[in-house]
């Protein structure tokens, strides 16, 4: 063959560039067994670059480009065993094309499975599937073919065994995508697992009857609750029914591979079903509740199907303890929350691959498309701070999001699991209509996240028997799908008679198991055969139930104590290179320490972690610029400038401390929030802390506030300690960078809920904190952080007064000025007082006196009415603050300000006034504005 020749060969070939499956294939057979090779090729692939006599895998268009080379030079010779030929004739070329057939199924194969129970869908036509595309036809169905790596016992099979063969594994009741990723040991491994069982699982008598138990369970449920309490509102899984033996099977094999725990988060379709058939509870429970019946004592409680649940389920593995996470209607909100709760479980075991606790998350198709907060959960699954070893993902694919059908109206992609692509993650569509098939991509799903430890999501394609929930009418919005709704089969009733056809069990045994299910939903006893009674498996919460906020406490130290400590965190090894700001500021914290300083904010805060880290407890940290801080003031992360190596100082102040950790989170308020709101729910004894980069990105994660953090305890019971740094000053800005909505969190301020702060001075800031964990009671701690205070000469503390342990709610005047020669209190919270503070003595006045209210809820009657005794015949009180007048403390809090000034006397405003926009964008203004504010708090009228 001459070069000219060869030349139109390469360009007519199925060798030319665009085949890159085929050349894949051959790396792949190459890494099996490198005999399995044309020698051409196989001189190829040992000619790749080895990092310590590993190969490296190279792009195929590197191959390709060296092949091209070959192919220049002269005819490809036949490989020596003749397993995948490559030479020039009729039959090699058909060969080659066998291998892209294979390959052309892994990659495309779901989009013929056999999914919609409804038979709905539409399905494009794939001619990377038809043989004629790789030109070949049923004349080569009795020619025998090597098989490549294509993962079954025979090396040869004819090619209509073999095209029958890809078409039961790729295009049957489940449709497997994982050619997306990258790392090719996961990808052999999942070709393997389903191409060597041609994606059907084998199952014994016992494996099936209990399936069929799964289904007849679901089935009775929604039955029983649709027959009595007939129109309310249950949001059923009436043809979702899979889901039940499914989460059984999960949980069991995930028990018997050795994990303790299962945490579950999911919305409200199904959830009444979960709550009975998977972790047991007493169906006389739901039942009154369905009544009306409620325990007083549980607070202003929550729907049904917004509930959570605890209970024990025994597998062959031991006892796994089982948690079903509270939920709001924010569908997906909740999985970021039960990763957290997942993270702290691992951590309090000491487990640091995930295999002892098991997240799932259940989703919606519409919601897992449709919200964001799934997109931020998928990236943080693989980061240091918020990794647990992979997380199953079910998606109850409804295909119906409320109303909306038409796939152009959901999302922009074929599959609503789309989104798991991100992170590589395997997805396995699977027929809810083929219970062992579920089954099977179950175990596989489990399998995966087990050994590769990351996440894995199942597409359990069904569809909703009724309309969004059982008062809807589902006709008028998507009648053709609900006509094929009606006349279509329950699972159930599929599935037995399946095991009737095939002489698995009888049709009265089946009647006898309906009638039992039934029966004991009468007898309102738990139908659960695996829940057993809890035992001890998570943290207890004891000591801090039934506390409120006067409960006594005791954290003062001793001044040795701290300076202690202070030695211990600014102690960095010489050979340590710090960058030049950072060095002055850790030589300023040991003149600190020293005594030739007052402490800054940074020094304190810093001594409040050491002092809870030598007493045992345990700090979590996470923000975006939490090592460092945001405003350049913390510098728990130190960097050498020399290696980039890095050191925290706050990890080495003695053996026997507690554990400090603190991260750089991935760039998100909602789901890094939700994830430490989990992780405080699960975790009482660390201080968990979430950091906002700016306060007011704090509005990125409202959802958590509202649904979770404010109304957890009255809604739940949930207890939980998270701390929420906001940072939040007028400093000229502009509108996203001043305030932290400080409004907000006292509009939602009730029943005692959380504490809202506003410390102005380093030892306060550092008593609160401490406040937090030594005090026997866990609320939500939400702080108004400084920016410029963190530097103000004004804001500065003595080691005496960190010592001393007690955080002021509130704090009286400081300067030498008689109480009785006083004409006017002004009143006011963080960063405006050192303004007011620096006029006053600038003005020289004697007869204003100016109060620092710390913290704004709950409000500290008691603590104010003490200080402002001395003041009963003062008539003319202010409150003072630099938001606009209908932000900040003003609107919120006057009620409670009016409460504590004297009778007759009169309340006025001097701030900003009401504004849209939180702030000026113009420096100049800013300045305007601020001046104005503060002459009006202390001119006497």
């Amino acid at each position: 063959m001459q070069n000219s020749a060869m030349k139109a060969w390469w360009d007519s070939s199925h060798m030319a560039g665009g085949n890159a499956a085929y050349v894949e294939e051959l790396y792949e057979a190459y890494l099996d067994n490198p005999q399995n090779i044309p020698e051409n090729w196989r001189q190829i692939f040992d000619d790749l670059p080895k990092v310590d006599g590993v190969a490296v895998e190279s792009n195929h268009s590197i191959i390709r480009d060296d092949f091209k080379k070959m192919a220049a030079l002269g005819p490809l010779a036949r490989a020596g065993n003749g397993n995948i030929a490559s030479g020039d004739t009729p039959s090699d070329e058909r060969q080659v094309k066998v291998l892209q057939l294979i390959n052309a199924y892994r990659f495309r194969g779901h989009q013929h499975a056999n999914l919609d129970p409804l038979g709905l869908w539409k399905q494009e036509r794939v001619r990377d599937l038809e043989l004629s595309h790789h030109n070949l036809s049923e004349a080569d169905f009795d020619t025998m073919f090597s098989l490549g790596s294509y993962a079954v016992e025979a090396e040869k099979l004819k090619l209509g065994d073999l095209f029958k063969s890809l078409n039961r594994t790729y295009c049957g009741s489940i449709g497997a995508e994982y050619m997306h990723i990258t790392d090719t040991e996961q990808k052999r491994w999942l070709q393997h697992r389903i191409e060597s069982v041609e994606a059907k699982p084998v199952l014994a008598r016992e494996d099936k009857i209990k399936i069929l138990k799964g289904l007849i369970a679901a089935d009775g449920m929604e039955k029983y609750l649709g027959s009595k309490f007939t129109g309310a509102k249950r949001f059923s899984l009436e043809g979702g029914d899979s889901l039940i033996p499914m989460l059984k099977s999960l949980i069991s094999e995930a028990g018997a591979a050795g994990a303790k725990e299962v945490v579950l988060g999911m919305a409200h379709r199904g959830r009444l079903n979960v709550l009975v058939n998977v972790l047991g509870k007493n169906p006389s429970v739901l039942f009154d509740e369905f009544s009306g019946k409620h325990d007083a004592s549980l607070g202003a409680g929550d729907v049904k199907y917004h509930a959570g649940y605890s209970s024990d389920f025994a597998t062959s593995g031991g006892d796994v303890h089982l948690a079903l996470a509270f939920n709001p209607s924010h569908l997906e909100i909740v999985n970021p929350v039960v990763i957290g709760s997942v993270r702290a479980r691992l951590e309090r075991r000491g487990c640091k691959d995930g295999s002892l606790v098991l997240p799932i998350t259940v989703h919606g198709d519409s919601a897992i498309a449709g919200q964001g907060v799934v997109q931020e959960t998928f990236n943080m699954s693989q980061t240091r701070g918020f990794s647990v070893g992979g997380t199953v993902r079910i998606v109850v694919n409804n295909q119906v999001g409320f109303t909306t059908s038409k796939t152009e109206d959901t999302r922009s992609t074929q599959y609503c699991t789309d989104i798991a692509k991100m992170v590589q993650a395997p997805i396995f569509h699977v027929n809810a209509d083929d219970p062992e098939a579920v089954i099977f991509v179950t175990k596989l799903a489990l399998d995966y996240r087990n050994k590769f430890k990351r996440d894995v999501v199942i597409d359990l394609v069904c569809y909703r028997r009724h309309g969004h929930n059982e008062a809807d009418e589902p006709n008028a919005t998507q009648p053709l799908m609900y006509q094929k709704i009606k006349k279509h089969p329950v699972p159930r009733q599929i599935y037995a008679d399946q095991l009737i056809a095939e002489g698995t069990i009888e049709q009265h045994d089946i009647d006898k198991l309906v009638t039992e299910y039934r029966a004991a939903l009468d007898h309102g006893a738990c139908v659960v055969e695996e829940w057993r009674p809890m035992t001890e498996h998570s943290v207890d919460w004891s000591p801090f139930v039934g506390h409120d906020w006067d409960v006594d406490y005791n954290a003062t130290l001793t001044k040795d104590t701290i300076v202690n400590l202070g030695h211990a965190i600014t102690n960095v090894p010489e050979k340590y290179r710090l960058q030049s700001r950072v060095n002055k500021l850790y030589n300023d914290r040991k003149s600190m320490i020293a005594g030739e300083r007052l402490l800054d904010w940074g020094m304190a805060e810093n001594l409040a972690y050491a002092s809870m880290l030598a007493e045992g407890t345990n700090i979590r940290i996470t923000g975006q610029d939490s090592g460092r801080g945001t405003f350049f003031h913390r510098h728990a992360v130190l960097h050498n400038q020399d290696d980039a190596s890095t050191l925290i100082p706050l990890q080495h102040i003695s053996e026997e401390q507690g554990k400090f950790e603190i991260y750089d989170s991935v760039l998100s308020e909602e789901a890094v929030m939700a994830f430490e709101y989990g992780y405080a729910t699960a975790e009482p004894t660390t201080l968990t802390i979430w950091e906002a980069q700016f306060g007011d990105f704090a509005n990125g994660a409202q959802v958590v506030f509202d649904q979770f953090l404010s109304s957890g305890e009255a809604k739940w019971g949930r207890l939980c300690g998270l701390v929420v740094l906001l940072p939040h000053g007028y400093e000229g800005q502009g509108p996203e960078h001043s305030s932290a909505r400080l409004e907000r969190f006292l509009q939602m301020c009730a029943d005692h809920n959380w504490q809202v702060c506003v410390p102005s001075t380093p030892a306060q800031v550092y008593s609160m904190l401490r406040r937090q964990m030594v005090r026997p009671m866990r609320r939500p701690l939400i702080v108004m952080s400084p920016k410029s205070l963190l530097r103000h000469p004004l804001a500065v503390s003595s080691i005496d007064e960190l010592a001393s342990g007690v955080f002021h709610n509130v704090i009286e005047e400081i300067d030498e000025i008689d109480a009785q020669q006083v004409k006017r209190v002004v009143m006011c919270s963080g960063k405006v007082y050192y303004d007011l503070l620096e006029e006053r003595r600038k003005r020289e006045q004697k007869d204003i006196a100016i109060i620092r209210i710390e913290q704004l809820y709950p409000f500290p009657q008691q603590e104010i009415n003490e200080i402002f005794a001395q003041y009963s015949h003062v008539k003319d009180w202010v409150w003072c603050q630099e938001e606009p007048q209908n932000q900040g403390a003003w609107y919120c809090s006057q009620h409670h300000f009016w409460e504590s000034i004297p009778k007759g006397a009169k309340l006025t405003y001097a701030g900003r006034a009401a504004s849209a926009s939180p702030a000026v964008g113009y420096a100049a203004i800013h300045s305007q504005q601020q001046k104005a504010l503060v002459e009006d708090a202390l001119t006497i009228k």
